[in-house]
């Protein structure tokens, strides 16, 4: 699915006066060759397995093969189950799922790349808990992967979805576009305020780095996962509030990609700067790999 900008992928949701996500269906009908029956059957099976990769991650004894992560989503969800998070429910659950799903792809469970498997906790984070606490149908969500799938259609076209590319700002950046788009059209909000959405999440993560201590997709990926599937949230949140993004995301994305450019490769996935190389970074990988 190409779709060249943003800008074309509203114009057309807008002449038809229809949602983002059937101009989405609308093209993987045609690029694709596969009827609607199929698309759907296929996101109900990424979405039955993204809930499934939540619920395996929240087992206390899911434990990375490293030892350096596994166990913070139980931590997490027992804290909430407590009583004693300061969040809403659905952002004190979007951080356990995503902490969850994140924890269960570095123990190397199943997990959907959602758009990678470093960010694969944001979307599931945010979607299973929007489900649980609003009641949405499974139909429901799977036109929000489809909406989610269109921005990341266009991030990888404009730029890219690749931490070694443009740092992390490509994934968790472009998890937290994606996602906060189909959570504000979740919450019934116009083609605009979903696109203000995704631009809202996405340029307030430029500049991110990719620095994965030990050169493992754990340390800081995991944790990320939680905190930024609150800032889709709370993306959505504003754009629904009627905030507009003053830059257009289509040039959001054209920014995000210059900026990786500019980027020095130490810390784009390459486990050779930021966090990597703290004395904690480096010890961990020697423990691990018997080298500095």
């Amino acid at each position: 699915m190409i779709i060249p900008s943003i800008k074309y992928w509203v114009e057309q949701a807008q002449a038809a006066g229809c949602p983002l996500w059937q101009i989405v269906l609308r093209e993987e009908i045609t690029d694709n060759e596969l009827t609607q029956e199929e698309i759907y059957s296929r996101l109900s099976v990424t979405y039955a397995a993204m809930k499934k990769a939540a619920e395996s991650g929240l087992s206390a004894h899911t434990r990375s093969i490293s030892g350096m992560t596994g166990g913070d989503a139980a931590k997490y969800y027992n804290y909430i189950k407590a009583g004693r998070s300061m969040l809403s429910d659905l952002c004190s659950k979007a951080v356990a799922y995503a902490l969850a799903t994140s924890e269960c792809n570095a123990s190397m469970g199943v997990i959907v790349a959602a758009p990678t498997a470093g960010s694969a906790g944001i979307l599931p984070g945010a979607y299973i808990a929007a489900q649980e606490i609003f009641g949405f149908s499974d139909k429901d969500v799977c036109n929000a992967l489809l909406t989610a799938a269109g921005v990341g259609a266009v991030i990888s076209e404009k730029a890219s979805l690749a931490g070694a590319v443009c740092g992390c700002q490509a994934e968790c950046g472009s998890a937290a576009a994606m996602t906060a788009a189909g959570i504000c059209q979740l919450m019934r909000g116009s083609v605009q305020q979903c696109i203000d959405a995704a631009a809202l999440a996405l340029k307030n993560c430029l500049g991110l780095a990719c620095d994965p201590v030990a050169g493992l997709v754990e340390v800081p990926c995991v944790k990320r996962n939680g905190m930024y599937t609150v800032f889709a949230i709370n993306a959505a949140d504003m754009a629904l509030a009627g905030i507009r993004s003053f830059i257009p995301f289509d040039e959001v994305i054209d920014s995000m990609r210059r900026i990786g450019m500019d980027m020095p490769p130490c810390i784009r996935e390459t486990g050779e700067g930021g966090l990597a190389t703290t004395d904690t970074g480096k010890a961990a990988r020697e423990k691990i790999f018997g080298r500095k």
